[in-house]
């Protein structure tokens, strides 16, 4: 095989590999969709404790494992949220007046 020769390039090309990386189809993300019911609801106030803060700024609690992220949330704080929005992975909320 010579410097030039591309050969082992192309034909990784037809199988989705690429010449680096790998890879081929994906779907989904190869993720499965959760359906299972959320421990958590829109509109209704929760008593959390805040252990984390995201990447920006919002505090991060959880309520059985479910992920709340905490608009103006300050780690080591408890308190009460009111749950803003409900996603399949995650919830926002903010502090409860």
């Amino acid at each position: 095989m010579s410097f030039n020769d591309n050969s082992e390039r192309r034909d990784n090309r037809r199988f989705g590999g690429g010449y680096r990386g790998g890879g081929g189809r994906r779907y989904n993300n190869d993720r499965e969709f959760d359906d299972r019911p959320k421990p958590v609801e829109t509109g209704k106030e929760y008593d959390v404790s805040i252990t984390e803060t995201s990447r920006q700024g919002d505090g991060i609690a959880r309520v059985d494992g479910f992920v709340i992220f905490v608009k103006g949330g300050q780690p080591g704080q408890e308190t009460k949220v009111k749950i803003t929005q409900v996603g399949r992975r995650f919830a926002t909320a903010e502090l409860a007046q």
